[in-house]
């Protein structure tokens, strides 16, 4: 029996799972640093307090207990020894005949990592109920002060990045100040909410075509969004950004400007991209290890194409699909068949009744782009129970102008404090 082993639960890790699953003569291991499949392109939306994190989450365990020849571990892969078919993870080492390496990427933040302190991305639940917290602390902490100076930093969002996550964040602060927060705080004016996405290209959504990119930019100002392009931001601190000459004073500052993938190639010694993904063959394994694939945002693939496939969702879900078939092909004496990505396009959502679909030389603008958006996005939720409940909160959001549940929950959760600290606090 061939022993499979998965690294990684996202569209990658799954789709090939699911290829591999109730298959004789196969076994899977698949491992994952969290015990839950995450829907990463409506993260945005659980930071908005637009969905609750169980709306965009399954349990691995779940989605794959129809599958008998799956075991799942939660746990970390430390490294890989290739020569010796071994995985050596944190809680031992595991033997495998092939290896699926699906581990996804993190924020780059450029040779600054200090600032992630002061400027959180958005990858992990974590870092979206992070996020929500920061955000509604700075209209609580507006809605207290009677410094002017003050409440107009704790009013000011500052986005780092101006693709598809930078402008879905900026325009849902802007639509959540203006239709929501402004029925409830009575000593601010949430619509004077001052929100900026700053942008090192020439313009915002890069990878989209130029008049889609404008008629976003358009939708954003509306908002109440300033786009500030060019901008190379020089300085992230507790109380805003420098951006060269130039600084914005703000309580609130999100990163969406750049992703690097996890470590593990180098580790492995395997050849990396600049942005550390392992360059994969057509059949998505790595030269001279065909045992060993590499699937989603940590593949950099550039066969019969332009440039290398970018780190979405549909890549990721082709690939694992390819990487599980490949498998089985060999499994059966087969020869293997290289990996071909069939163009699903892309799509962002700027607000309410405001996306922009491209489809190949398709591209469309406003409401009914937006309504695309969102069916895109129901289908693609892992299970019935989330398509259901996800469609009834957009339902009611829609019509009433409201957002979830805006709980603050703070990172302190324990009502006795760390002793020590405290004698130490009252010895000084």
């Amino acid at each position: 029996m061939k022993h499979v082993v998965i690294v990684g639960g996202g569209f990658a890790g799954i789709n090939a799972a699911k290829e591999l699953g109730n298959r004789r003569d196969i076994r899977i291991t698949l491992i994952d640093r969290k015990n839950y499949h995450l829907f990463q392109p409506l993260l945005y939306q659980v930071a908005m307090s637009a969905l609750g994190a169980g709306d965009v989450a399954e349990p691995l365990r779940n989605m794959l207990s129809k599958y008998k020849n799956i075991t799942v571990f939660k746990g970390s892969v430390e490294n890989v020894d290739m020569e010796k078919k071994i995985l050596l993870t944190d809680f031992g080492e595991i033997s495998y005949d092939y290896l699926i390496l699906a581990c996804g990427v993190k924020h780059h933040y450029f040779g600054h990592d200090e600032w992630e302190e002061h400027a959180p991305g958005l990858k992990i639940i974590a870092q979206a109920t992070e996020i929500r917290r920061r955000i509604m602390e700075a209209y609580e902490a507006a809605e207290r002060t009677v410094d002017p100076v003050e409440r107009k930093k704790l009013l000011t969002f500052v986005v780092v990045g101006g693709g598809p996550t930078g402008v879905e964040l900026a325009g849902s602060i802007g639509e959540m100040s203006r239709f929501t927060l402004s029925k409830y705080y009575k000593h601010i004016d949430p619509k004077l909410t001052r929100i900026f996405i700053v942008e090192a290209a020439p313009r915002i959504l890069g990878s989209f075509s130029p008049k889609l990119a404008s008629k976003a930019t358009r939708a954003l100002e509306q908002l109440g969004v300033q786009v500030w392009t060019n901008s190379m931001v020089t300085d992230v601190d507790t109380n805003g950004v420098q951006i060269g000459n130039e600084r914005i004073e703000a309580a609130t500052v999100l990163w969406a400007a750049g992703v690097r993938a996890i470590e593990i190639g180098g580790k492995m010694g395997v050849e990396t991209d600049r942005s550390g993904r392992i360059v994969v063959e057509e059949d998505l394994s790595i030269s001279g290890y065909p045992e060993v694939f590499v699937g989603g945002d940590q593949a950099h693939f550039a066969h019969h194409t332009d440039d290398p496939l970018p780190g979405m969702a549909p890549v990721a879900s082709q690939q694992g699909r390819t990487i599980g078939k490949n498998i089985l092909n060999e499994v059966k004496g087969r020869t293997r068949k290289p990996f071909r990505y069939k163009d699903k396009g892309q799509m962002a959502t700027i607000g309410r009744n405001k996306a922009i679909v491209e489809i190949g030389n398709f591209k469309f603008f406003g409401s009914f782009a937006w309504f695309t958006w969102l069916l895109v996005h129901i289908y693609y939720l892992t299970t019935f129970k989330h398509r259901v409940f996800v469609l009834l909160q957009w339902g009611w959001s829609y019509f009433t102008f409201g957002h979830g549940a805006r709980l603050i929950v703070n990172k302190e959760w324990r009502f006795y404090p760390d002793q020590k600290k405290v004698n130490v606090e009252e010895e000084s």
